[in-house]
């Protein structure tokens, strides 16, 4: 188009957008941001049962780092429980993506190469048996949630009355594909038994105490469900090894912003970003029954006795994050960070640790315990993390337990009264029958339990009437607890001054008490 004075008048072309990650535009990628070893070249030797984002930003970094150090063909096959959506962002990447570690410092990315395949097992079923009956399949991992067990955190057992539970045993025999992880899981041993494929481990990532045996406890209750189930039982006790082990770093939810933050670092589109925090653990208990990458060698501690550094963790580190979120989503703070900027919190968090819970713990030889509880509550305050409240929230009714239940039996039976992590559990019980903040915004109460948590408060009309109603509830609080008259003390008093005098007054009352 002619302008006036001859000039020529374009349309401005825009910028080209950004390619996709994957291994065909991974030599584009600065090399400090590449994968320790060349993806290509690496064959499955693990599956991975829930391969959401804290796998990959854990389990997923110890991998790789231990392969670069060590060799090995260890790459993972990822395994999506619930939908399809994780295969549908690193499907496409050749299973690359990024970890993003924020501080306050900036943010760090990194493409990682573990992942070798993707299985989404709700439409692929034989793949997963078949995958699972591999002889190259040395190791399985599993990071499902607590709630994926479909167990009764209180007991251990197996949750027989589970509609997919009683589904999977109902089926089996007919070779329908399981629903469940633990259903899944022996489908694919008794695959493996009749392959005569050889010895496999099975090693749990979640945070259950003793998860190994927990899992081992659950595969066995399956096995004796099934007509003729001793057979493979027997076999499963001489062939599978049930490591526990303890994991810990804070994976927030991705944002779009970091998803923009990766681009701009990478250059590339990633629709499988992670984001983390610097900070990371893993301690293995070393009984596996057909090898193991060299984890140690990436900094994982291999050991012969989980329990210490479980129970420190558990209680610690899960037990102020369930406290903090409670407390937190009530008083309409967002963010941990956010919960942890206000002092009375931040006080009550430290109390929680050192009055309630380290007397508890058989803290191991050398370690700084006292260092390890300032070291959390300073990555807690990360502004970085933008660890949402209501994410730490979810399945509560499975998270109590290990988290902050523990703590209080132990503490009672020393003759001690454990006031904040009383209040940690009446927070929870305000959240579930209110389902509102303190300022009436609604909150949602994902949970297993929802319906019947709902159900059984339903009719309680004053904060005693809601206590007794939840400590009637034994999938989460089993039935010595509940008959302890200093606990249904402690829990009615917290949740009378929640009551009475929201978030901050109950948090006052507790610390100076």
């Amino acid at each position: 188009m002619a302008a006036r004075g001859g000039d020529v008048m374009t349309t401005p072309t825009p910028p080209e957008a950004p390619g996709r990650l994957s291994l065909a535009t991974l030599p584009s990628v600065e090399r400090r941001h590449r994968p320790l070893v060349d993806p290509a070249s690496l064959g499955v030797g693990i599956v991975h049962l829930g391969i959401g984002a804290f796998h990959r930003a854990h389990q997923a970094v110890y991998t790789e780092d231990a392969v670069a150090a060590a060799g090995g063909d260890w790459g993972i096959c990822g395994v999506t429980q619930r939908s399809r959506t994780v295969v549908d962002q690193l499907g496409p990447q050749d299973g690359l993506y990024t970890v993003l570690a924020h501080d306050a410092a900036g943010s760090e990315a990194r493409v990682v190469g573990a992942v070798r395949e993707l299985v989404f097992a709700g439409e692929a079923p034989d793949r997963l048996r078949e995958l699972l009956a591999a002889p190259t399949t040395r190791v399985v991992t599993l990071t499902v949630t607590e709630k994926g067990y479909r167990h009764d955190p209180a007991t251990g057992r197996l949750r027989r009355g589970d509609p997919d539970v009683a589904a999977d045993l109902d089926g089996f025999a007919a070779g329908r594909a399981p629903r469940t992880v633990v259903g899944q899981l022996v489908a694919g041993l008794a695959a493996r038994r009749d392959a005569d494929a050889g010895p496999l481990t099975l090693l749990s990532c979640d945070n259950l105490p003793a998860n190994g045996a927990v899992l081992r406890g659950l595969v066995a209750e399956f096995c004796d469900a099934l007509p003729a189930g001793d057979a493979l039982r027997a076999w499963v006790e001489e062939s599978v090894r049930f490591p526990s082990s303890m994991v810990d770093r804070i994976v927030p939810a991705t944002t779009a912003a970091d998803r923009d933050e990766a681009q701009r670092l990478l250059g590339l589109r990633d629709e499988g970003v992670v984001v983390t925090e610097p900070f990371r653990q893993w301690v293995v208990e070393d009984d596996f029954a057909a090898g193991r990458p060299a984890w140690e060698r990436a900094g994982a501690v291999l050991t012969d006795d989980v329990a210490p550094f479980e129970a420190m963790k558990l209680r610690l580190l899960n037990g102020s994050h369930s406290t903090l979120a409670y407390l937190g989503v009530l008083a309409g703070h967002e963010h941990v960070a956010d919960a942890v900027a206000d002092e009375g919190i931040a006080a009550l968090v430290a109390r929680l640790m050192a009055h309630d819970v380290e007397p508890t713990l058989a803290v191991p030889a050398g370690f700084d315990v006292a260092r390890y509880q300032q070291d959390l509550l300073d990555r807690f305050a990360n502004p970085a993390l933008r660890h949402r409240t209501l994410q730490i929230a979810m399945d509560g009714s499975q998270k109590l337990p290990q988290r902050l239940l523990g703590t209080i039996s132990d503490a009672l039976a020393a003759g001690r009264e454990p006031r904040v992590a009383c209040l940690g559990v009446a927070a929870w019980m305000r959240y579930v029958s209110t389902a509102r903040s303190e300022t009436g915004v609604p909150l949602p109460v994902d949970d297993p339990l929802a319906a019947h948590l709902a159900e059984v408060t339903a009719g309680a009309g004053s904060p005693g009437a809601v206590a007794d109603a939840l400590l009637g509830v034994p999938e989460v609080f089993g039935t010595a607890l509940p008959a302890d008259d200093r606990f249904r003390a402690l829990v009615g008093e917290s949740l009378e001054a929640l009551t009475r005098d929201g978030v901050a007054g109950a948090v006052r009352e507790t610390v100076a008490g």
